[in-house]
């Protein structure tokens, strides 16, 4: 069985058919989505989704995107959310130099305010970086962010990258892009990490893999990122899905 381990299937987006979204992912074969707050209002929905549906775990955090909307009343909220049963993570967190919808300065002290909160909850952290990659290692490295560790989603930065992430506790996460025909970079990078550091997942409704490139993502398409791993890496698909799935469980203390 699989887990698509970063999905936003709270998001708008899925208002219509969100029971089918989750209906076709036990279809599927998944065993678990992990469900990733962007935002104060989506974490809250994403708590929501976790408390109404078996499968589904929730991570709760401010996308750097939105760093710019933090107020002191959110670490308390987000704090408060941590205590219950199936929030899993602190997320997603990071920084996004390439969109720049929050000043850098400001998605940096948000970064490390996470980071603390997560050291304070002792849960792991759920990072995004995007042209960002030495600047979210080296706040990542100070705040000591290995104590909880966790997983750099979506990854996109080169092999030095990776295995500075994995002596820091952190897993690597890999999605839809992994199919992509461009993904020449990742796809080395990939094929030189252990496997028992490797998680799959969709970022649904983001970066669709192919063969349904151009469609809405979801996470019974995770599927498809596993079969890609088994064509790149010495192992067959039945390893793949065992491995990713312990390492998924065992990151997010899901039994």
């Amino acid at each position: 069985m699989l887990v698509d381990t970063h999905a936003h299937i709270d998001f708008p987006k899925f208002d219509q058919d969100r029971q089918q979204v989750i209906k076709r992912a036990k279809e599927s074969n998944l065993k678990y989505i992990i469900n990733v707050g962007a935002d104060e209002e989506s974490s809250r929905r994403s708590v929501d989704l976790a408390n109404e549906e078996e499968m589904i775990y929730a991570v709760v955090g401010v996308h750097p995107h939105e760093a710019k909307t933090v107020a002191d009343k959110t670490y308390q909220q987000l704090k408060e959310w941590s205590t219950k049963d199936k929030v899993v993570a602190i997320g997603e967190t990071g920084l996004d130099y390439h969109y720049d919808n929050s000043p850098r300065q400001v998605q940096r002290e948000v970064f490390r305010k996470h980071i603390q909160l997560a050291k304070e909850v002792d849960l792991p952290l759920v990072i995004h970086s995007r042209e960002a990659e030495e600047e979210t290692m080296k706040i990542l490295i100070k705040e000591d962010a290995h104590e909880v560790g966790g997983v750099i989603h979506c990854f996109g930065g080169d092999l030095e990258m990776a295995q500075q992430a994995i002596e820091n506790n952190f897993y690597i996460a890999v999605g839809g892009v992994l199919t992509f025909n461009n993904a020449h970079q990742l796809r080395r990078v990939i094929k030189q990490i252990p496997l028992d550091r490797l998680l799959i997942e969709t970022d649904a409704p983001y970066l669709t893999p192919a063969p349904n490139r151009g469609k809405r993502n979801e996470p019974a398409y995770v599927e498809y990122v596993a079969e890609k791993l088994a064509e790149l890496l010495p192992y067959s698909i039945e390893k793949i899905e065992k491995t990713t799935t312990k390492n998924a469980e065992g990151l997010f203390n899901i039994s």
